[in-house]
């Protein structure tokens, strides 16, 4: 039964933040709050925390003892994910606004574009040239480098399928705000895990 509602609890969670950001959700905000909508961001992230911390509270109450820990050998692979989901997210922060991110910029400018960078266009360099989602892509890898019972397990599962699905909505939206411009960059950059940069890495040695 306590997986059954942990199960209830994350999916719950994921799927009322990743519909808060679908494009038909966005545009029935806009339309009925005007001039307000500017808050919706910095609304959106306190409403993602409020929900967050019972559903992790809950969560600790119930884990086990480990089935899986990083132990030996293993320990090098775990810190290489865990120093490379570090780095990626550090990465990625050089070309995110934080107070875009925060939803402080658009509160101030009353402009609430898709993008979290400061220019608010397509960026291609550095990370940016080698995963369009580089936050989801470092999430990853540091979900999984954790020891793993049955709780931490399932709520692995769930996040990488939510890291998924709200980079597909995250592309949605990118797509109907930038168009071909957008397009162009799927083509060129792999969206979570690097294919295509380690790809044209191989052919150019």
């Amino acid at each position: 039964m306590k997986f059954l509602i942990l199960i209830v609890l994350w999916t719950a969670f994921c799927v009322l933040h990743s519909l808060m950001i679908t494009p038909v959700f966005i545009d029935f905000v806009k339309k009925n709050t005007g001039t307000s909508y500017r808050y919706y961001r910095l609304f959106y992230n306190i409403f993602s925390i409020l929900f967050l911390v019972p559903v992790v509270i809950y969560s600790y109450s119930i884990m086990e003892k480990p089935f899986f820990t990083w132990h030996g050998y293993y320990l090098s692979i775990r810190y290489l994910m865990l120093l490379g989901g570090l780095w990626i997210f550090y990465a990625g922060s050089r070309h995110y606004n934080m107070r875009t991110f925060l939803g402080i910029n658009q509160i101030h400018e009353g402009v609430n574009h898709g993008l979290i960078n400061t220019s608010g266009k397509i960026e291609k360099g550095g990370i940016m040239g080698v995963v369009r989602h580089p936050f989801y892509s470092g999430s990853f890898l540091l979900i999984w480098a954790g020891n793993l019972d049955t709780t931490r397990l399932i709520i692995n599962i769930i996040l990488s399928l939510y890291l998924v699905v709200g980079a597909v909505l995250e592309e949605q939206k990118l797509l109907a705000e930038f168009g071909d411009v957008y397009r162009n960059y799927q083509k060129e950059v792999s969206m979570l895990f690097p294919w295509k940069y380690l790809k044209s890495q191989i052919k150019s040695t």
